[in-house]
């Protein structure tokens, strides 16, 4: 079936993919277990649970996740420019998809591989057993959230990006996700909230600015 994606949601659709598939890479490279098949044969350079180095205007994370994921919200909203601001998203994202299991480093790797070859179905399947195995990894539940959007599933999207934010509530890319779900079903006042959610966690979202603003404008001035 052709997969739709109206005009309106090519940004939320662009954050929500950065956000679930975007560090795909990253995670096989960063974690992959040895011997996992040459497809999926990570970089020789890459070292284990790797974040992104830090600009030289950050200071380096706390070890502790979730303290460090405490700070890194701190520093996105306080980021003086794009660039650092950039820096830190890609931090915050790599906290979110690490896992010390190598059984979801490999189905996580595998589900890339079947997403890039458009084989939504397999690719959903291999995050079931994601999920089955580790119900709380967070970037399980934003992959398949994309997944069943790409294939018009919003009922099923929408309920993943639930399970998304209800372990991780600042999670914008699933605020955008949810915005963009919302605006396309005709819920505007909800499409509203949703954005303004993810602003308010990430300033830098231009796009979603703007969305705001427009839909600020439409809903609101119909009550005036």
């Amino acid at each position: 079936m052709p997969q739709r994606f109206p005009a309106i949601g090519w940004f939320c659709l662009a954050i929500l993919l950065a956000v679930a598939g975007a560090l795909m890479p990253a995670v096989a490279s960063a974690q992959a277990p040895p011997h996992s098949g040459p497809q999926l044969a990570p970089p020789e350079t890459a070292q284990p649970n790797e974040l992104p180095e830090p600009t030289s205007k950050l200071p380096g994370i706390p070890k502790d996740q979730v303290r460090g994921l405490d700070f890194l919200f701190g520093a996105l909203k306080a980021a003086p420019d794009e660039e650092s601001a950039s820096h830190v998203e890609a931090r915050i994202l790599a906290l979110w998809s690490r896992t010390s299991s190598d059984t979801t480093v490999l189905l996580m790797q595998r589900v890339k591989v079947a997403t890039d070859a458009q084989q939504f179905g397999i690719a959903l399947k291999l995050l079931d057993a994601v999920l089955n195995l580790h119900p709380d990894y967070i970037e399980g539940w934003s992959q398949r959230a994309t997944l069943y959007y790409m294939r018009n599933d919003y009922q099923r999207s929408l309920e993943d990006i639930e399970q998304v934010l209800i372990r991780e509530p600042r999670h914008f890319g699933a605020l955008a996700g949810l915005g963009m779900i919302m605006q396309e079903l005709g819920d505007d006042r909800r499409a509203l909230d949703a954005f303004r959610k993810a602003l308010a966690v990430n300033p830098h979202l231009a796009n979603v600015r703007e969305l705001v603003k427009t839909l600020t404008e439409k809903v609101e001035g119909r009550d005036i």
